[in-house]
């Protein structure tokens, strides 16, 4: 019996990242003179493409991509390795690619960057392949990240699911006609989830695991 292919979102619903990215939009926001948000409106950042966040901010295209590049020169430096894996999770990825399934991560996080996370997870060598945002912004929003999966793994939308914890996730599993889980140990939350459409929701890793074996 042919297993269903797993796409995990990474920010949110295998990792906490709240402080290496939260850190690194704050470092960006300082170096460009502008007013650091308190942490509750950061914590915003974190799911969306980089310039769909910095975009509103500086409206200037110039601007954007001096922000851009301030965020990523932190984060190559410290904030890839600032966070924790959620609990729980590591084991149920395990438990997925021992049982069949074929798994990769699909995020917008920029994907040399994502590659770099995930090589160092310990559950890291299960994904087949990572897919993220290209460093232009062309490739960045769930619905061409999904679809790069798609091409680069040979697979029709039927065949996956896309897991993850915020609306972008959702929406672009739908934009696919994807089956879908929204997870509520990340960012999003129910209310988000719910309205977003997620076909089911999962409040923790194991009930994700029953979900997945039905």
């Amino acid at each position: 019996m042919s297993r269903d292919v797993l796409f995990f979102d990474l920010d949110g619903t295998l990792i906490d990242s709240a402080v290496g990215i939260t850190r690194c939009v704050a470092y960006a926001l300082e170096r460009m003179q502008q007013p650091v948000p308190p942490p509750a409106e950061l914590r915003r950042w974190i799911g969306p493409a980089l310039r769909t966040s910095f975009t509103p901010l500086f409206g200037d295209a110039q601007r954007v991509e001096q922000a851009v590049a301030l965020y990523r020169e932190r984060f190559e430096l410290h904030g890839w390795q600032e966070h924790d894996v959620y609990a729980g999770i590591g084991e149920v990825v395990q438990g997925l690619h021992a049982a069949g399934h074929r798994l990769a991560v699909v995020t917008a996080k920029n994907e040399p960057h994502a590659r770099r996370i995930v090589e160092h997870l310990p559950f890291g060598g299960c994904f087949e392949d990572v897919i993220g945002a290209t460093a232009d912004g062309v490739r960045s929003h769930k619905p061409e990240l999904i679809a790069e999966a798609l091409q680069r793994l040979s697979l029709a939308p039927a065949q996956c699911w896309m897991i993850g914890d915020r609306r972008m996730d959702i929406e672009g599993a739908r934009h696919h006609g994807m089956r879908n889980v929204g997870v509520l140990w990340g960012f999003g939350g129910r209310e988000e989830l719910s309205a977003a459409g997620a076909g089911s929701l999962a409040g923790t890793p194991a009930e994700l695991a029953r979900l997945l074996a039905r």
